[in-house]
C-alpha cells in the first residue's frame, strides 16, 4: 500500500481543493493507497470532505512545523511507500500508479521524485527566474539516480517525494534524537529548509539510492507573493543558512565556514560593485554564513563542555 501524506498549515482553500481533487482523480485503485491530511496547527481546523476515499482521514498535529507534521504522518501511516505532497501540489492522474511502477523497477532506490512544473498565477518578472530553483521546481528529462552523498544529482525535492517506509522510520529516529536536525524545515513563517534533502539522503544510510523520473509529474502552484523581492531575499538567506546547518550535520566543521580577513574584504568589495538587487542577495548569503558560523560554533562549544564533564 502507498500512504499519501499531505502536510498543511493554514492553507489556501482553493489550492488545497485542487490538490485533493487531483488525488481523487488518481488512476490507482483507492484500496491500494491511503490518504493522510496532516493539519499542522492551523488556526481554523480543517474540515475538508474526504468521504470519497475509503482510507482517508485528517490528523491534527499541534506542534507547529513541517518536520513535526512529517513525523506525525510517518507515525500514522501504514504504507510500504510514503508519498509526501505539499498543499499546493497538483499530481498528474497517473502519479501514484507511476510510484508503484518505479518501486518495482528500481528496487535499489530508497527515495525518488519526479518532474515539478510551475503554475504561476501571474507572469513573473524575468529577473526572478534565477531563483526559481528555490521554489521546489525540478526539470527532469530522463531517469537519473545516485547513491553518492558527496555529489548527488538525483535528490528529489520534498514536493511529491516518495520514500520507502524503512527510510522514513530511520529518518524519524534520527530527527527525534537530534534537535538541530529537527530545525531543518519550515516553522510558521520561517524560511528554514533542507529537511526534505535530509529525508531523501537517509536512503544512503540503508545502502539505497535516490532518483528522479520524468514520468512522475506534478504541478506546483506559485502565487505572486512568492516572487516578490522581499520574499525571495528571505528565502535565499533561509535556504543558505539551512544548507550550512545541513553540511554540519553531515560532517562539515564550523571552521570550514570561516574566511580570511583579506578574502572577506575582497568579497565585500565585489559585492559593492554589483547592481543593487544582486548586492542585496549577496549580502543575504553572507548574513546566512555568519549566522550559521556563530550558531554552529556555539553548538560545538556546548558539546565540548558536555564531553568534559
Amino acid at each position: 500500500m502507498i500512504s499519501v501524506i499531505v502536510c498543511t498549515h493554514n492553507p489556501r482553500e482553493a489550492y488545497l481543493r485542487r490538490v485533493v481533487t487531483a488525488l481523487s482523480d488518481q488512476t490507482l485503485p483507492r484500496d491500494d493507497w491511503e490518504l493522510l491530511l496532516i493539519d499542522n496547527a492551523s488556526p481554523q481546523r480543517l474540515a475538508l470532505p474526504l468521504d470519497w476515499h475509503p482510507h482517508a482521514r485528517i490528523v491534527r498535529e499541534e506542534r507547529l512545523g513541517l518536520t513535526p507534521a512529517r513525523l506525525r504522518g510517518i507515525s500514522e501511516s501504514q504504507g510500504d511507500v510514503l508519498v509526501f505532497v505539499d498543499d499546493d501540489n497538483v499530481l498528474a492522474k497517473d502519479y501514484l500508479a507511476e510510484v508503484i511502477r518505479i518501486r518495482e523497477s528500481w528496487p535499489i532506490l530508497g527515495a525518488w521524485g519526479g518532474r515539478i512544473d510551475p503554475e504561476f498565477e501571474r507572469l513573473p518578472p524575468e529577473w526572478t527566474q534565477a531563483y526559481w530553483h528555490l521554489l521546489a521546481l525540478a526539470s527532469v528529462d530522463e531517469p537519473r539516480w545516485s547513491n553518492s552523498r558527496g555529489i548527488n544529482h538525483a535528490i528529489p525535492p520534498g514536493a511529491g517525494q516518495c520514500v520507502l517506509r524503512s527510510v522514513a522510520l530511520r529518518y524519524s529516529e534520527l530527527v527525534r534524537n537530534d534537535p538541530l536536525r529537527h530545525s531543518l524545515d519550515r516553522v510558521g513563517d520561517s524560511f528554514s529548509s533542507c529537511g526534505d534533502i535530509d529525508l531523501a539522503l537517509t536512503s544512503l544510510d540503508l545502502g539505497l539510492g535516490t532518483g528522479q523520473f520524468p514520468t512522475l509529474r506534478l504541478t506546483h502552484i506559485i502565487p505572486p507573493s512568492r516572487l516578490e523581492f522581499d520574499y525571495l531575499l528571505k528565502l535565499v538567506e533561509g535556504v543558505a543558512y539551512s544548507a550550512h546547518v545541513f553540511g554540519y550535520l553531515h560532517g562539515q566543521k564550523p571552521h570550514d565556514l570561516r574566511i580570511s580577513h583579506s578574502r572577506a574584504w575582497f568579497e565585500a568589495w565585489q559585492r559593492m560593485r554589483l547592481p543593487a538587487r544582486q548586492r542585496a542577495f549577496a549580502r543575504a548569503l553572507e548574513r546566512a554564513r555568519q549566522r550559521a558560523l556563530a550558531d554552529l560554533a556555539a553548538i560545538e562549544r556546548q558539546r565540548l563542555l558536555s564531553a568534559s564533564k
